[in-house]
């Protein structure tokens, strides 16, 4: 809503003085458009505005235009990409931009296991290729880590842990959490960086019990395991940077709701076409199935 839109509408209940005051808006101005009706395209533009708006909060306010212009078409609204970045600018709306990349982890550089993705995170079908890793979250009460693994076809986590240290208990607890949800062949590639957790043994001989095949980054290469750096980069810009954490529970629940309610089942990736990740696989289950 603009600003002399809503004096037109606060001004029942406050003087006309007081609110330009309040929004720093000239009074000659505000009388000049009071007298002046809006053009069609005017009044179109904010009708769209407020259906942005509304998006925009939907999102956690974390889209930005381009994810808000994929919404507006998947809803049968046909607008140009840049009149809704036009719109979102003059309301003051705006998604979250990415950080610089931080190294977090040292790992083992002298694992023997091999990088069989090369950075290629495009598998066909799901399960085929799985991604690891793990992040830190501040909080009052000390760290809490989070453990990942995420399938790279649709971009879905499918398995995830959090602690307060970084034993190999912690990842392997996120492995078994997706071991329970899927059911993946014998192809399956697990692919994460040579921190000492995922070359460990505990580690490895579950993998090789469900015949899944392990490969490493590169040592000190953040880029050979980008998918699972980028979903954190994803949950820190939407979530993490945005609050204060007093307690580790708070943190959990934020992150539990975020992963399980909105990420997996509503955040739109462009990677995916502007679909969820949990749409991109029922897409693809039905075109299987059809």
């Amino acid at each position: 809503m603009s600003r002399y839109r809503f004096i037109e509408v606060k001004k029942v209940n406050h003087a006309v003085r007081t609110l330009c005051r309040v929004l720093q808006v000239s009074r000659t101005a505000y009388y000049h458009w009071s007298i002046h009706p809006l053009s069609a395209r005017a009044r179109a533009d904010l009708v769209l505005t407020e259906r942005i708006a509304a998006i925009h909060t939907r999102s956690r306010q974390t889209y930005g235009a381009p994810r808000v212009h994929a919404e507006l078409r998947i809803c049968g609204e046909r607008h140009g990409r840049k009149r809704v970045a036009r719109l979102m600018r003059g309301a003051g709306l705006a998604g979250r931009a990415p950080k610089r990349y931080r190294r977090t982890t040292i790992g083992d550089p002298f694992s023997m296991l091999p990088d069989l993705v090369q950075r290629d995170f495009t598998p066909t079908h799901p399960d085929q290729l799985w991604v690891g890793d793990i992040t830190y979250i501040r909080t009052w009460e000390g760290w809490l880590y989070l453990a990942t693994v995420l399938d790279c076809f649709s971009r879905r986590v499918v398995g995830w842990a959090m602690a307060d240290h970084l034993r190999t208990e912690l990842p392997l607890r996120a492995l078994h959490m997706a071991l329970a949800r899927r059911t993946p062949a014998d192809t399956l590639i697990h692919h994460s960086d040579r921190g000492c957790q995922y070359i460990s043994e505990a580690y490895t001989e579950v993998l090789e019990s469900y015949g899944i095949r392990s490969s490493l980054s590169r040592p000190g290469n953040c880029w050979d395991n980008a998918v699972a750096e980028s979903f954190f980069s994803t949950l820190k810009l939407d979530l993490l940077y945005r609050h204060s954490w007093p307690t580790r529970a708070a943190a959990r629940s934020a992150v539990f709701e975020y992963i399980e309610a909105f990420y997996n089942r509503e955040r739109r990736h462009s990677t995916l076409g502007n679909l969820s990740p949990a749409d991109y696989e029922s897409a693809h289950t039905a075109a299987c199935s059809g």
